[in-house]
C-alpha cells in the first residue's frame, strides 16, 4: 500500500504536483469512488482510474513488441541517426525505466521484449546464458544442404568464433535466386545472422526474429503493436 499521489507519479506518467492537482479536481477514483486526499493509501489489488484510464501499479512490467523496420532498439543513438527508438512506441504507457531486452538492427523486425526489470534483462542477454534466438531470413542466393552443414559447424570471424547454429531451408526460388530460411543461434553478436549468411555467399534482404528462448512472437501483433505478457509467460521466459 502507498500514497495515491505517489502511485500516480510513479505509474501514471504525471509529476507529484500534477497528481495533487488531479486529485483535487476529482479526476482520480479508486475502486469506483472519487479520491481527493493525496495521502489516501492504495495498492496493486485496487482499481485506480486517472481520467478514466486504468493505472497499473505493478513494479515491473513486461511487454512483447513486434518491432517494425526503421526503429532502433539501442539505448544509444549513432551520431547523425535521427531514427525513432522502439521505446517511443510506449509513450502512452507512462512507465519509467522501460528498455528493450537485447537489440535488433534497425531494419530487422519481429520479437522484442520490453520491460523495466533489469534483472530479467541481464538474465536473457548475459553471454553465459546462451538463450536461443530464432529468425526467419530472406536471402539473396541459393541455399543448399552444404550451407546447413556450414552453419552447424559455426564460423570464424575476426573478433570471435560463432557457436554452431541450426539452419532450416524453407523455400528456394532458383528463378529469382532468393531463398527463405529459419536460423537459430545461441548468441547475439553484432549483425551476427547477416554475417553468417555472408560467410556462405548469401546476402540477407529481410530478417525477422520469431522466438527468444520459450517466447514466441504473437503473430496477431502487427508491426509496431505490442501487448503485455501474461504472468505465465513471464514465468516461462
Amino acid at each position: 500500500m502507498d500514497r495515491i499521489d505517489k502511485l500516480l507519479s510513479n505509474y501514471g506518467g504525471v509529476s507529484r504536483a500534477e497528481a495533487k492537482n488531479l486529485l483535487k479536481a476529482g479526476r482520480v477514483s479508486v475502486n469506483g469512488t472519487p479520491v481527493r486526499d493525496p495521502a489516501f493509501k492504495a495498492g496493486e489489488s485496487d482499481e485506480i482510474l486517472l481520467e478514466g484510464k486504468k493505472i497499473i501499479t505493478k513494479k515491473y512490467r513486461y511487454f512483447m513488441l513486434n518491432k517494425p523496420a526503421g526503429y532502433i532498439s539501442s539505448t544509444e543513438k549513432e551520431p547523425g541517426d535521427d531514427s525513432p527508438n522502439v521505446i517511443d512506441l510506449f509513450k502512452e504507457e507512462g512507465i519509467k525505466g522501460l528498455f528493450p531486452v537485447g537489440r535488433l538492427d534497425k531494419d530487422t523486425t519481429g520479437l522484442l521484449i520490453v520491460t523495466n526489470d533489469g534483472e530479467l534483462g541481464h538474465r536473457l542477454t548475459s553471454p553465459g546464458k546462451h538463450v536461443d534466438k530464432t529468425y526467419e531470413a530472406k536471402v539473396k542466393g541459393i541455399l543448399t544442404q552444404e550451407h546447413v552443414a556450414s552453419f552447424s559447424k559455426g564460423f570464424d570471424f575476426k573478433e570471435f568464433s560463432s557457436a554452431p547454429a541450426v539452419l532450416e531451408i524453407l523455400k528456394v526460388n532458383e528463378t529469382t535466386e532468393y531463398s527463405v530460411a529459419r536460423v537459430t543461434i545461441s548468441e547475439g553478436k553484432f549483425h551476427q545472422v547477416k554475417r553468417m549468411f555472408l560467410k556462405v555467399g548469401c546476402e540477407v534482404v529481410e530478417l525477422k526474429r520469431i522466438s527468444m528462448g520459450n517466447m514466441k512472437l504473437d503473430e496477431s501483433l502487427k508491426p509496431g503493436e505490442y501487448r503485455e505478457l501474461s504472468e505465465d509467460e513471464v514465468k516461462n521466459i
